[in-house]
């Protein structure tokens, strides 16, 4: 079993230097699902159902690469620890090839194009893997104490809400503001040095993170994924947040079509990036704070609650003025905070908890279950909302612009796709919720 530290709390500098890390797992996490849906269908031409496919397929690719990136950072033997060198190899891989899913030269066919657009994303998703899940595996060894990593998570979200805030706000004024396909490549490029600051920074930042070393749990990939199965309150929580991922992908894809095609201005699509993710700068100390008064667990239902009754309310974007829009937004983004916080703070305690029962470590397995969890259903989002958008009949274009007339049916789709599809979601994981039983006794045990 790993040392641990028993300290009550992490230095600062090591909870910020953490943090950071999130930098590269925003912009990464937050790109794609805004700005590669309108990219296919408003500039390449590709129609929406395909787009979608597009969109799902590296992700998809992600669902079974994360576990094993797992079980190979648990048994990986460096000097600098286990997770860190992860953290820069494939952190700087991702920053490149990142740039390369937007960079797709003007082939004169849209199967070549949208062939580039498939391989970059792979080779994104594929480094993206081997970043995030050791990255997300270092809490559980970093502390044991059941409070800290709700702070050391505080942190993360932060600093994770800021960068959404700034990439996503950012990414269609850089797009809008040099134009067309030129205005993607631009844009890709800014997103990829954003990305390389955040893999820098947390690599640096954590030089002196208190991880000892870590005793992967014997026998294959297999028997591991199998013990991890029969976690309980690890497969509630973890089913929570991929039906919660799948709500806020579809609401992420969503974004551009309700400013553009519903409100009628791509202004929109910055203020309504900023309503969803600016109250978690805000907030996110607040929810730690009421975690730590009520529990994790009621502190989650509470802020899922939030965000379906958020989500609901945007029904309205096509009769309403546009500030309940943008207001209802911004009650997602309140309910968004804590249900970044909480699940990214429970997760590190099952880890735990399994590590101190079995007394063998398998952080790197959960953590790459989980992220492939997360992976599917932000892959699955736009791919869902691309599946209403074919059924609404919404119209492709080669343009660079929003600029076809759409139907009334795809107008509607794309309001419930934004709204009441991902309110239904987020209400439906709290069956899975209400089923996960592990509080501060039982981890701090």
């Amino acid at each position: 079993m790993p040392r641990q530290v028993t300290t009550a709390q992490l230095p600062r500098s090591v909870r910020i230097g953490y943090g950071s890390g999130s930098v590269a797992t925003g912009a990464f996490g937050t790109v794609p699902g805004l700005m590669l849906l309108p990219y296919l269908t408003d500039s390449l031409g590709i129609a929406a159902i395909v787009a979608g496919f597009i969109v799902f397929l590296p992700k998809a690719w992600d669902v079974v690469l994360n576990p094993i990136a797992g079980r190979i950072s648990d048994r990986t033997i460096d000097p600098r620890g286990p997770r860190r060198p992860w953290l820069l190899r494939a952190g700087l891989t991702l920053s490149v090839s990142f740039a390369l899913i937007f960079a797709a030269p003007e082939m004169g066919s849209r199967v070549a194009e949208a062939a580039w657009v498939v391989v970059a994303f792979l080779a994104c998703a594929t480094a993206y893997a081997f970043f995030q899940v050791p990255y997300v595996a270092m809490p559980a060894e970093m502390t044991s104490s059941y409070d800290e990593r709700t702070r050391l998570m505080t942190w993360r979200v932060a600093i994770l809400a800021f960068t959404i805030m700034l990439a996503g706000a950012t990414a269609p004024v850089i797009r809008d503001a040099v134009g067309g396909r030129a205005g993607y490549r631009v844009m890709g490029v800014v997103m990829a040095l954003i990305i390389a600051v955040g893999v820098v920074s947390a690599y640096v930042g954590t030089r002196r993170v208190p991880v000892g070393t870590v005793e992967a749990g014997p026998g294959s990939l297999r028997d591991q994924l199998r013990i991890v199965a029969t976690a309980r309150d690890f497969r509630h929580l973890l089913t929570t947040f991929v039906l919660q991922a799948l709500a806020t992908g579809c609401m992420l894809a969503g974004v551009a079509y309700l400013a553009e095609d519903v409100l009628d201005s791509t202004g929109a699509a910055t203020v309504l990036f900023v309503c969803f993710v600016g109250p978690a700068l805000l907030l996110t100390p607040v929810w730690s704070a009421v975690g730590g008064h009520v529990g994790k667990k009621a502190g989650y239902v509470a802020s899922s609650l939030i965000l379906a009754a958020g989500a609901a309310l945007s029904v309205l974007a096509q009769v309403a003025p546009v500030w309940v829009v943008f207001a209802a937004v911004a009650l997602v983004g309140v309910g968004y905070a804590g249900c970044q916080v909480f699940p990214m703070a429970m997760l590190p305690d099952a880890a735990a908890v399994d590590a101190r029962r079995t007394g063998s470590n398998r952080a790197g397995v959960y953590t790459g279950v989980w992220t492939a969890g997360e992976t599917l259903g932000l892959a699955l989002g736009p791919g869902v909302f691309a599946l209403v958008l074919a059924i609404g009949g919404y119209r492709s274009s080669t343009s660079g612009e929003a600029d076809v007339a759409q139907p009334d049916s795809a107008l509607t789709a794309i309001v419930l796709g934004f709204s009441l599809l991902p309110a239904a979601l987020t209400l439906l994981s709290l069956w899975w919720l209400s089923r996960y039983s592990l509080d501060a006794t039982e981890v701090d045990a």
